[in-house]
């Protein structure tokens, strides 16, 4: 009974050679390749996914599956028999005109592989574009674009393109950071004793700063009304926020408390006699 159904199955013929029977077949094929892929990407996901960065794993996740289901697919039509050299041809010219429209998005899509491959950044790193004026968190790498949450909390979507091609600061790379700051002082005050007077004060109120490597004064400028002195400290990168917003207070109160002049600017006036 079983046999003489599938045997009238192979004998209906739907189109250029296309069988209920093979097509039964192909139905099977394509169900079977969706549950494989499922499956492939759910232990995946469940004991490589954590090992990886989460958006690493995320598009990791997607290329197998969507690469099983076209395996299952390119099985389906070989057993089906069905001639794909028309659709080729058709996809051909097709695909020729889609390409001029969708450059940007397969730009972006290859931007996004090798960004995933090079890893530049991680999730969670602080990262700067300085030709674009963006600093904050980056969320996650997509498919085609990247995410990054502003320091005001604001989100910004950029293309992997974009991303990709510009030059990236990261700001959590390494396990110390820099912090800078200019000063200036009247051009009758003694530098050398303005900078010991700064650099105590900076031992003294400032216990994130490192005294390895020790900070750094220079004579940076002989300003129009003060002499700069620029002062560097370097202190771990998660106490940024105690250092770098704070050394100028540090600075301007320590002058003041030596009674240093930190000179502004001033115009003298002559008028001559009539």
């Amino acid at each position: 009974m079983v046999l003489e159904f599938f045997d009238n199955l192979s004998q209906i013929e739907i189109t250029g050679g296309l069988t209920l029977l093979s097509l039964l077949i192909g139905g099977i094929i394509m169900a079977v390749g969706i549950i494989v892929a499922r499956t492939v990407r759910l232990l995946f996901t469940k004991y490589y996914g954590p090992k990886l960065p989460q958006d690493t794993a995320k598009n990791m996740g997607k290329l197998l599956y969507f690469g099983i289901i076209i395996i299952a697919f390119l099985v389906f039509t070989s057993s089906t028999g069905v001639d794909l050299s028309g659709l080729l041809v058709a996809g051909g010219i097709f695909g020729v005109v889609i390409g001029f429209a969708t450059q940007s998005v397969v730009s972006n899509l290859i931007s996004g592989i090798f960004l995933m491959i090079e890893k530049p950044v991680r999730q969670g790193d602080s990262v700067e574009l300085p030709s674009d004026g963006i600093s904050g968190t980056l969320l996650d790498i997509s498919t085609f674009s990247v995410r990054i949450r502003q320091f005001d909390g604001t989100i910004v979507r950029i293309p992997n393109e974009s991303f990709f091609t510009h030059n990236i600061r990261s700001l959590t790379s390494t396990p110390v950071r820099r912090s800078e700051a200019v000063v200036g002082i009247a051009y009758k005050e003694d530098i050398e004793g303005a900078i010991s007077v700064l650099e105590k004060a900076i031992q003294k109120t400032m216990p994130f700063v490192l005294a390895v490597p020790q900070p750094e004064f220079r004579l940076k400028e002989l300003g129009d009304s003060s002499v700069n002195i620029e002062i560097l400290v370097w202190h771990p990168r998660e106490d940024w926020g105690a250092v770098s917003p704070k050394l100028l207070i540090v600075a301007k109160n320590a002058l003041d408390e030596a009674g240093i002049e930190i000179p502004f600017p001033q115009r003298v006036i002559w008028q001559g006699k009539a």
